[in-house]
């Protein structure tokens, strides 16, 4: 985690007043190990990406969805609205089309939400080594594609680790990137995912902390649009962190809590 998230607890802004929904295997017996600092763990990768959320956001309300049960989020009027999406709906790439994942109610409900504004979505970007909208061997994530160009969509690649202007990151070997279409470039951002220091690799857990970034910003700016904090994470991410830095690659750059946080108002 950056150490701007212990800046932000300190400051007093942890999420409260903000609901994060995860979408994700909550039920399956598919358990890993890793270790967010707490010592190791075996579990689910719903449980991972909704605990390393809690870490960064921890007064936030969290709703657990399992991915197989095809239900249709809801949201509030009383707080911002974020859902993390550490997942991929895999097709045919040939197949694919603007309303392809109209059946799936619980993934009508995360485009339909990213495209109105009404949520902050979380997307991890993938793990294929291809731009976002891409296809690997004839097959391409239909839910990613859905969420081109939604206004409240953000797509997250990793880093190695955190980048500084002294010691700046790379991209890691295994994460998608931007790619040429202008609007991936602009919603899609960049995090630290650091496998040596919790033996947890992928995008599914970048995608967790911008969820996290976007929880806070919505404990302090209370009266912000879900449209509001999106863009105030693009516009504040750092570009001087990131070795080889490339609007293709890397979108925006690296998510800037600190940055994000820094208006009064």
């Amino acid at each position: 985690m950056s150490g701007d998230v212990a800046a932000a607890h300190d400051a007093g802004y942890k999420g409260g007043g903000t609901y994060v929904t995860f979408v994700d295997d909550f039920s399956s017996s598919n358990t890993f190990s890793g270790n967010w600092g707490e010592g190791v763990k075996t579990q689910t990768h719903g449980r991972w990406t909704s605990s390393e959320t809690l870490l960064v956001a921890p007064e936030a309300t969290y709703f657990l969805r399992d991915f197989n049960d095809d239900v249709a989020l809801t949201f509030h009027d009383d707080g911002l609205d974020v859902v993390n999406a550490s997942y991929g709906m895999i097709g045919m790439a040939r197949f694919y089309h603007s309303g392809a994942l109209d059946s799936y109610a619980t993934e009508k409900s995360i485009i339909d939400a990213a495209r109105n504004g009404t949520a902050v979505v979380s997307k991890a970007a993938g793990n294929d080594g291809i731009a976002v909208g891409g296809s690997v061997k004839g097959t391409t994530d239909y839910l990613g594609n859905s969420l081109i160009g939604a206004q409240t969509a953000i797509f997250v690649g990793a880093l190695d680790f955190n980048g500084s202007a002294t010691n700046k990151a790379a991209l890691s070997y295994y994460s998608n990137y931007a790619g040429s279409n202008l609007d991936v470039q602009n919603h899609f951002l960049v995090v630290g995912v650091d496998y040596k220091a919790t033996g947890l690799a992928g995008t599914s857990f970048a995608a967790p902390i911008v969820a996290g970034y976007a929880s806070i910003l919505g404990g302090k700016f209370t009266s912000a649009s879900e449209t509001q904090v999106v863009n105030q994470l693009l516009g504040t991410a750092l570009t001087n962190t990131i070795f080889n830095y490339s609007k293709s690659i890397h979108g925006m750059g690296e998510a800037c809590l600190s940055c994000a946080l820094a208006p009064v108002s």
